[in-house]
């Protein structure tokens, strides 16, 4: 499932407007954390749904053993019947999907809190000149994506020699 927030996309810092990078970041913020916090309350829902199903199911299988095929009452059977039933299945997928969307939003607010702290190392260097010297002026952009590509091509090149040295 793909979550409807574009946080890979938003989480991204222009190092050329530094100002207005802070001047989001407090909505940016708080966009994912109401959007965390919906996840939360809809993972909880569903786990309710799912505890709800599972107790209405033991309660039909014991009124009624014969029609969910239970041969014998026992805790056992009785949790089998409720594991393979459809309702069940169908509420347990659902809790599954609903914890995967807050697992994801949670990182994402993880992910804007360590934004945070990039824009305020980005802004500390600016203060002391970093961005001053060589005269001749740097794309950062450009050289974040060439380490970037560097970085994917070495991992390559290590399960590669990976590869080679467990054969």
């Amino acid at each position: 499932m793909k979550t409807e927030y574009d946080y890979q996309k938003e989480i991204e810092i222009d190092p050329d407007a530094l100002d207005v990078e802070w001047l989001g970041q407090p909505s940016l913020f708080m966009k994912y954390s109401e959007a965390c916090a919906l996840a939360r309350k809809k993972m909880d829902r569903a786990k309710e749904h799912l505890e709800v199903t599972r107790a209405e199911l033991d309660k039909e299988i014991r009124s009624d053993p014969e029609k969910f095929e239970v041969a014998k009452v026992t805790e056992s059977a009785i949790s089998s019947a409720i594991t393979v039933h459809s309702t069940f299945r169908n509420a347990s997928a659902l809790f599954i999907e609903a914890k995967y969307e807050f697992d994801v939003l949670s990182r994402a607010v993880q992910a804007f809190e360590q934004r945070k702290t990039a824009l305020e190392n980005l802004v500390r260097l600016n203060g002391q000149g970093y961005f001053a010297s060589p005269k001749e002026p740097r794309d950062l952009g450009m050289e974040w994506q060439k380490k970037a590509a560097t970085g994917v091509s070495n991992q390559k090149v290590k399960r590669g020699m990976r590869r080679r040295a467990s054969r």
